[in-house]
């Protein structure tokens, strides 16, 4: 089974369906219960200059896809490295070329 496609869409209105969330939401974009309701129902936007306030109230931070690609590289080398570790180049995800037995990737070594 796959996992839910998250869109902002459904961010924000998980977000406004917490109550702590919905109320720091609220705050940080001056609007009241019946905001929040326009808001949810395509009837109120959000200016420009308050994306900002509503996407850290919501608890979320804006990053690149670069940096989160990245992130995937580094994670992926330095929890897969035992080679990097003990100073002999950086190496891939170990794969299994038989069973039970387990190959490691050199890059660059």
């Amino acid at each position: 089974m796959t996992a839910p496609v998250r869109t902002i869409e459904t961010a924000l209105r998980a977000a406004l369906s917490d109550g702590k969330t919905c109320r720091d939401i609220q705050a940080a974009l001056g609007w009241d219960a019946p905001s929040v309701s326009r808001f949810q129902s395509e009837q109120l936007g959000v200016k420009i200059n308050k994306i900002d306030a509503l996407v850290h109230a919501a608890g979320y931070v804006l990053v690149t896809r670069r940096y989160l690609d990245s992130l995937t590289c580094l994670g992926e080398v330095g929890m897969f490295c035992e080679c990097a570790r003990s100073g002999k180049g950086v190496c891939g995800r170990p794969q299994e070329t038989a069973p039970g037995k387990t190959t490691v990737h050199h890059f660059g070594a």
